[in-house]
């Protein structure tokens, strides 16, 4: 059952974002989960754009516009799209 509410199911969800954002950034998943976990994100932010970076910078001081962005349907149908359709 794909509930959202399953651990089981945002843990899937949160792994292939991880693997998405990591081939578009040029970092291993597993680097990319570490550094987002400990707050650091000095590997993600050099391969951005100034502009982009500047921008995630502002979008993680604001969880509450992480969460509404991340909700939306055209951030789930890029996701989608992303992952492969899955």
């Amino acid at each position: 059952m794909n509930d959202k509410n399953n651990p089981q199911f945002r843990s899937e969800n949160l792994n292939g974002l991880l693997q998405v954002v990591s081939q578009k950034l040029g970092i291993p998943p597993e680097q990319l989960r570490r550094e987002l976990e400990s707050g650091k994100f000095d590997s993600a932010m050099k391969n951005m754009s100034s502009a982009d970076a500047q921008k995630f910078q502002q979008a993680i001081r604001n969880p509450q516009l992480v969460e509404k962005l991340m909700s939306a349907p055209q951030a789930k149908e890029l996701y989608r799209k992303l992952s492969g359709g899955k």
